[in-house]
């Protein structure tokens, strides 16, 4: 199958391998049932006003299934959609800052964001390698617990998984425990919650106090005020822009020079951004290259002064100044925090991240559209997830920890998307001219009374999201055997 990035320029080119990650995957048991669409080049092409999450021009624009026209949130955003609405028991995204845990929290599932290093990039088209992970998306943190227990581990073709300090991965599934709270010790970092808030955040603020409620009455000690020591987001926004751009440059290049059919000729960013804008179907100017044309415009490279001393910057806000220097002051095992402010500087330290769903927008929200106006980022019923932080390689207590909260809570529970499948995968195959095989949909009535609008928008996405062809994440079925 091709990987795509979501992008024409890459269609009908193929890969020399496949992924260390699949090849793991089928070692466990795994039925890999095919790909899901992205956000096109994980949402490192256009400014923010210019795209939306879940657009590429390959695969279309992916919605959430919890309101009509709902933002998915991205870049992993089908792999999210995926989970959500039951097609598999899990999926494998990937993270460059908030691209698993941003999905999952839109999708009410639980995702995995791994400690850079612990699961393979082999093959998988980069970002940065500086801050790429890849990492699973499960319906609950057992089922996203097993996922990552077999991708994990070192592998030859990536040499940031030697540093792990373990030979063999742990089974993390073991993790899973009704009493991980009972005793920990878990810190909330105001400072690095408080920059984020506006109208929007309000009712996730409501559910997060009552969450730490909940994790007290477990057995768990909340020390309030955990704060970073420097929060600096500007400033890290600005390292972080300089990371990914000069990564980004040499990494698609060693990635498209390792391609064994590469039929438009794609070789370098420069080509890439000549072919989208030649391509209508890309949608440009009205999808902008504003990303492409910094990065470029920046002549540098991952190796000069300048992007060295961004890391190295980043690396000690995230680390010293951030997470691991409040986890270390009060000696904590994690940090808790609403999904959407937790990602920033996990990101840039490359620290795991576990987030299961928190509670839902109230019946009164007013509609929120994206910058593009084209989906709905704020809305009624829309999910919104808890997130716990911890230190390099933590994945086990902060497992313990999730799934002892979503074991008290069951939010996913709570309530029914929009819109689901109706059917079993094995009745609805039928070949196409184009791939072996596409699904058939069928629909059930919304459950609330929505525009019919919303719906006929779903159900051309929902079409775009099953068929089975090129798309760059996995969406993953386990055999009964593995459970």
């Amino acid at each position: 199958m091709n990987n795509t990035a979501g992008s024409y320029a890459l269609v009908g080119a193929k890969v020399s391998r496949e992924s260390s990650i699949v090849t793991r995957l089928r070692d466990a048991g795994a039925v890999v049932l095919g790909k899901a669409t992205m956000g096109e080049w994980a949402q490192c092409r256009s400014r923010k006003a210019s795209s939306s999450h879940g657009w590429s021009a390959y695969g279309g624009q992916v919605l959430g299934a919890y309101y009509p026209q709902q933002d998915p949130s991205g870049s992993s955003s089908g792999s999210a959609v995926a989970v959500s609405i039951g097609l598999a028991l899990g999926s494998i995204a990937t993270e460059t800052s908030g691209s698993i845990v941003n999905p999952a929290e839109r999708g009410n599932v639980v995702g995995i964001k791994p400690t850079l290093g612990l699961t393979s990039r082999d093959m998988v088209i980069p970002i940065s390698i500086r801050q790429d992970t890849v990492g699973p998306i499960g319906r609950t943190v057992k089922d996203a617990a097993y996922i990552l227990s077999a991708i994990a581990g070192k592998d030859s073709f990536d040499n940031w998984t030697s540093t792990q300090p373990f030979d063999v991965a742990p089974a993390y599934v073991k993790a899973c425990d009704f009493l991980g709270l009972k005793g920990a010790r878990v810190g909330i970092p105001r400072n690095g919650i408080d920059y984020y808030l506006d109208k929007s955040t309000k009712p996730v603020m409501v559910a997060f106090e009552q969450a730490l409620q909940t994790v007290r009455d477990a057995g768990a000690r909340v020390i309030e005020e955990a704060n970073f020591s420097s929060f600096d987001a500007p400033a890290f926004a600005r390292n972080s822009s300089i990371v990914l751009d000069t990564d980004f440059v040499g990494g698609l290049a060693n990635y498209l020079a390792s391609l064994s059919t590469n039929p438009n000729d794609i070789h370098s960013l420069s080509d890439l951004s000549r072919f989208t804008k030649a391509d209508p179907r890309e949608e440009y100017p009205d999808r902008d290259t504003y990303v492409w044309d910094r990065q470029l415009g920046r002549n540098l490279t991952s190796t000069s002064l300048e992007s060295f001393m961004a890391y190295q910057a980043n690396l000690r806000m995230g680390g010293e100044e951030g997470v691991i220097g409040a986890l270390d002051r009060h000696k904590l095992d994690a940090l808790i925090m609403p999904t959407f402010a937790s990602f920033h500087l996990p990101a840039v330290a490359g620290l795991p991240i576990v987030t299961v769903p928190l509670g839902f927008y109230p019946a009164q929200t007013p509609l929120t559209m994206n910058l593009k106006r084209t989906t709905v980022s704020v809305a009624p019923n829309i999910p919104f997830g808890l997130a716990f932080v911890g230190r390099r390689w933590s994945e086990e207590k902060l497992i313990s920890l999730a799934y002892a909260f979503e074991q008290r809570t069951m939010v996913r529970r709570k309530m029914a998307p929009y819109i689901r499948p109706t059917f079993e995968l094995a009745d609805q195959l039928e070949p196409t001219d184009e791939t072996p095989y596409k699904l058939k949909v069928q629909y059930r009535p919304p459950v609330m009374n929505q525009p019919r609008f919303g719906q006929l928008v779903m159900e051309k996405t929902l079409g775009r999201l099953f068929l089975v062809r090129s798309w760059i994440w996995s969406v993953l079925g386990f055999q009964h055997s593995l459970l």
